[in-house]
């Protein structure tokens, strides 16, 4: 096993520039790391990350999560396994598949794209990241939820504190603060108006939430408030991150932008494209249940094991050309890429699959159709070059374009 002075630390500026020749000296040479700073293993092997959350076997857990998340959430559908997991996830998962979803969510959708981009379609200019991405998701999840909107800006500051807890990977006491005390505020914001809809239940997923039950099992409170919690910054962050992802990509390669303005039935391929080549998460953890041989080593019963998915997705054993966008790929299956078959990994895999992919996709592909009508001609503003920025979570921090503006 390989220790990180042989490979560019995780926590290094040089690493947090650009990450992905890091991942390909770690794959090549040190596809086991015990990273002493964070105090985990780290595996960046395509077949290693998928075994570790497919976990057949069942060899890692995700007991890692409570000091993970629940310091920010509280115990949330992350942290439970067997029945337990099942049961809530019973609870959670009908309102973000088929039917619930197109007839309640797509119109909540389709409508708050369409607000945002009324924002700026007739100015010739935009900032995909500030004006659009940032606030997209957050917007559908809140009105998802039935809350009102106008308290935007408290919700965008509390699922920002809450991602940079999650990525404090160098323990920075004021980020660790900071995301403790938004557990607080959300709770206080949260739980008054979830005994309200109980008594006084609506149309809106909370109210739906309030009302689940499998087996004879409801939701409390607080398992509500820490799964609306939840939903708000792994919902909002990520969707956030792969339109802008999506974008930048496309409008680096403008051969493949034109082929999807042309082919909107291409807008799944490109945001299952960019999940494998800029994922929004490039790392997620899980914890040993037993000792374990993995990337060719071992690692102890009980230790933390810090999955590369940004590693993982450009594995030259998994994906020709890995390094190389390109939308029409043929070793990516574009039908599973939203579920728990996909065969990449920016969702995880196995009973922790993102319970949100198929929002994400409804998400993106109404917001990029909408945005590709508002400007048939976009392209980068003059002298920009598109910067991810981000070790945990990765994405453009800015994404200013020019395009004319659509007469009518």
């Amino acid at each position: 096993m390989s220790t990180a002075q042989q490979v560019p630390d995780i926590l290094s500026p040089e690493f947090a520039a650009d990450p992905y020749p890091a991942y390909r000296v770690m794959r090549e040479t040190a596809p086991l790391i015990w990273h002493e700073a964070t105090k985990s293993y780290i595996v960046s092997r395509y077949e290693d990350v998928e075994r570790v959350f497919k976990d057949k076997a069942g060899e890692f857990t995700t007991d890692n999560y409570a000091w993970q998340l629940e310091p920010v959430h509280g115990k949330t559908i992350l942290q439970l396994s067997g029945r337990e997991h099942a049961v809530r996830r019973a609870l959670v998962a009908p309102a973000f598949r088929g039917g619930d979803l197109e007839r309640k969510f797509l119109p909540v959708i389709e409508r708050n794209s369409r607000e945002l981009i009324d924002g700026f379609r007739h100015t010739g200019s935009a900032d995909l990241v500030a004006d659009y991405a940032t606030r997209f998701p957050v917007n559908v999840i809140a009105d998802m939820l039935g809350l009102d909107k106008a308290d935007h800006p408290r919700f965008h500051r509390w699922y920002t504190a809450v991602i940079a807890f999650l990525g404090n990977l160098s323990g920075d006491a004021g980020v660790t603060a900071a995301g403790e005390r938004t557990r607080v505020e959300f709770a206080e914001y949260m739980l008054p108006i979830i005994r309200e809809r109980r008594e006084n239940p609506g149309d809106d997923l909370l109210s739906v939430l309030c009302a689940a039950e499998v087996d004879g099992v409801r939701m409390s409170d607080e398992d509500v408030k820490a799964f609306c919690s939840l939903l708000l910054a792994a919902g909002g962050e990520t969707t956030d991150k792969a339109i802008a992802g999506i974008f930048a990509n496309l409008l680096r390669h403008p051969d493949q932008l034109a082929a999807v303005r042309a082919d909107r039935s291409l807008i799944p391929r490109a945001f299952a494209e960019t999940l494998r080549f800029t994922p929004p998460v490039h790392m997620i953890m899980r914890q040993s249940a037993t000792e374990v041989e993995l990337g060719g080593g071992t690692v102890p019963a009980g230790a933390t094991v810090t999955c590369l998915i940004g590693a993982a997705n450009r594995d030259e054993r998994r994906y020709a050309d890995p390094d190389r966008f390109d939308v029409f790929r043929d070793d990516l299956t574009t039908t599973t890429a939203f579920s728990a078959a996909a065969d990449h990994l920016a969702f995880a895999l196995g009973r922790h699959f993102c319970v949100g992919a198929l929002l994400a996709k409804a998400e993106v592909e109404i917001g990029v159709g909408q945005l590709l009508d508002a400007m048939p001609d976009v392209r980068l503003a003059d002298g920009f070059e598109p910067a991810e920025q981000g070790v945990f979570t990765r994405g453009p921090q800015s994404l200013p374009v020019r395009f004319t503006p659509v007469k009518g």
